[in-house]
């Protein structure tokens, strides 16, 4: 039976909140999906502080969680709402949502007195009452409660869409921070692996608006006009993350607004273009490094399939390409689904996952002892039709 399904994702760039409509059939190996509208809602500048606030322990406090977690829910169920009405569809004939909800904090591993943990705000009830419809999200803590970290998880996204019978993928998301997920050719979950490879759009972007007063470098105008100082991006290479082995994953803890204000402070005698050029280009040099220590010694890879905010940045797209010169690198657009909604539609299918109890996290991509179903279901405040799979 088919379901309409909305994904909602909110990443680590904090560019805004992607929502997808999907018309998926069948689960597991036998989906098929048709995506039916996307939108990308950009955060007004008062809300997106908000969210960078939260997510500074200098300038965060429960209060401000508690109650961001509720504001942010309404902007989710009104993304909801505004991707039915530019479908042409009613709210009422939605099945499911999937939201990912917004990470504002991210311990993969256990330091000190913290656990591993993480944590997604952007409450489901709110979402289930404001929308009527059922909700499956915080889809990281199962893993979490397994011995994983709880990203990434686009992997099982990436095999069930992306799998090719004759070439190995590597397909390279590039959000916030960047993850992979790497498929020898004719792949199955069991043998795919993914890891984050370090930033992605999150140190660009922080420069974009500290020095720029823009929100990011739109195509990678900015970047283009710099010179990469390629002597600093080694030293940033140096950095703790970059010599673990995968399964591994990171965030704006490491990459965020404190590392960047510390690049501005050691390097203010540089132009700022140059700067901007110099980030990007270590985006690019950490991808590609992370293929050549941990993914070409062991599967033979032909094509490299960007997606994320990333795919619309061409000057890092051709820094890639560059470093990569034996490899194919382009664009999720170019096969089918764009590079901002790639995420989106992929919470719409977890979610469909979810009720027909799928496993779909990927033990060698997160770190996890075993697969596990995914997410949390809220119920909407009046229950579901009777004939509703669960």
């Amino acid at each position: 039976m088919s379901k309409l399904v909305v994904g909602l994702m909110s990443g680590t760039s904090l560019d805004g909140l992607d929502a997808s409509l999907v018309k998926i059939d069948g689960y597991g190996t036998d989906t098929e999906i048709d995506i039916i509208k996307s939108i990308s809602w950009p955060y007004d500048g008062a809300l997106k502080q908000e969210l960078l606030d939260a997510m500074d322990v200098d300038k965060s406090n429960v209060g401000k969680l508690c109650s961001l977690n509720v504001k942010l829910s309404y902007s989710f169920a009104k993304a909801v709402k505004r991707v039915c009405r530019e479908a042409g569809v009613n709210l009422e004939d939605v099945d499911l949502i999937g939201s990912h909800g917004q990470t504002v904090y991210h311990i993969p591993e256990a330091d000190g007195s913290k656990v591993r943990s993480t944590l997604q705000i952007g409450d489901s009830s709110v979402i289930a009452y404001e929308t009527k419809t059922m909700v499956v999200s915080n889809f990281r803590m199962m893993d979490i409660a397994a011995g994983g970290e709880g990203a990434p998880l686009i992997p099982y996204i990436d095999w069930l869409l992306y799998r090719d019978q004759h070439k190995g993928r590597i397909l390279q998301n590039i959000g916030g921070i960047g993850n992979c997920t790497v498929m020898e050719k004719d792949s199955s979950l069991e043998t795919i692996y993914a890891f984050d490879t370090g930033p992605g759009n999150m140190i660009i972007d922080a420069l974009c608006r500290k020095l720029f007063q823009v929100g990011y470098d739109a195509e990678g105008a900015i970047a283009k006009k710099g010179t990469v100082h390629q002597a600093i991006a080694a030293e940033w290479m140096e950095h703790d993350f970059f010599a673990l082995q995968p399964p591994k994953s990171t965030g704006r803890e490491q990459f965020g607004e404190t590392f960047t204000s510390r690049v501005i402070k050691n390097h203010k005698d540089l132009p700022y273009e140059d700067l901007v050029a110099t980030a990007t280009y270590f985006t690019a040099y950490s991808i590609a490094d992370a293929y050549q220590k941990f993914v070409f010694p062991k599967t033979d890879i032909t094509d490299i399939i960007i997606s994320g905010g990333g795919g619309n940045n061409k000057t890092l797209i051709t820094m890639l390409q560059s470093l990569l010169p034996s490899k194919n690198v382009y664009t999720a657009e170019q096969i089918g689904i764009t590079a901002d909604e790639k995420e989106a539609v992929g919470f719409a299918v977890l979610a469909n996952e979810t009720i027909h109890q799928q496993k779909t996290n990927v033990p060698n991509a997160t770190g996890a002892r075993e697969p596990v179903i995914l997410g949390q279901i809220t119920l909407p405040p009046y229950g579901v039709n009777p004939n509703f799979l669960l």
